[in-house]
């Protein structure tokens, strides 16, 4: 399972994805990261891979070519032909759980996909044209870059591979996933059962597992009402 990742910025994408689970997934062999420079294919010796845009405007545009000739360089070093690529743009599909469920089954199938970052003021539409199989938006707001959405993309999805949690019913329960589509998730407790005067509900300590996903059900729904009423519209 490979994630290559077009990027200005693959300092980034190495240090974030060297922690936690995901960090884990990586040392166990079960996800790859593969951030690729795309200034590693400017062609002109100042390693330039934006210009100013045709008709003005403000701000730069990443050129066609760099991002083009990188795009190739990985889809010719690979035995996946018709390498789905992905590029993070605030015009996209908004990312949700169902997104990231099909991504994953697709993953689990292709083996690799390419997240395109783009930078500036986005990308030659030209590479949309050519080379970009589905645009994602991970919400209605602008960053600096794509760096930031291809991480969460890559955390995400690489959560619902087998293996990388452990249990299977570590994200089944969770908030938009499974039985819980359009709910949020219950809340939980630890130890210690008392914390400044406030005790764990009585049914978790009651060992009664039917009563407890009882509970569970109906405090998703509370809780879906409270926070997240417009979930309960979803069909």
């Amino acid at each position: 399972m490979i994630f290559h990742v077009l990027t200005l910025f693959p300092e980034m994408i190495k240090e974030t994805v060297s922690h936690s689970i995901i960090g884990r997934a990586i040392k166990n062999g079960l996800i790859k990261i593969n951030p690729v420079n795309i200034r590693d294919f400017a062609i002109n010796k100042h390693g330039q891979v934006d210009d100013s845009p045709y008709g003005g405007g403000a701000g730069m545009v990443m050129m066609a070519q760099p991002i083009f000739d990188a795009y190739k360089f990985i889809a010719n070093s690979s035995k996946t032909p018709n390498i789905p690529v992905i590029y993070l743009s605030p015009q996209g599909k908004v990312f949700n759980q169902s997104l990231a469920k099909e991504l994953s089954d697709d993953f689990k199938l292709n083996g690799e996909m390419i997240l395109l970052c783009g930078h500036y003021e986005g990308v030659d539409e030209r590479i949309i044209e050519e080379i970009v199989t589905i645009e994602i938006s991970i919400g209605d707001y602008v960053l600096t870059g794509g760096e930031l959405a291809a991480l969460v993309l890559i955390d995400s999805i690489s959560r619902l591979l087998p293996g990388v949690l452990g249990k299977e019913e570590s994200f089944e329960d969770e908030s938009f996933s499974g039985k819980n589509k359009n709910l949020l998730e219950y809340p939980h407790y630890t130890r210690p059962a008392v914390f400044n005067g406030k005790e764990v509900p009585d049914i978790l300590l009651s060992g009664h597992h039917g009563n407890i996903n009882k509970w569970r059900d109906e405090q998703s729904i509370l809780r879906t009402k409270l926070k997240r009423p417009d979930l309960l519209t979803v069909g």
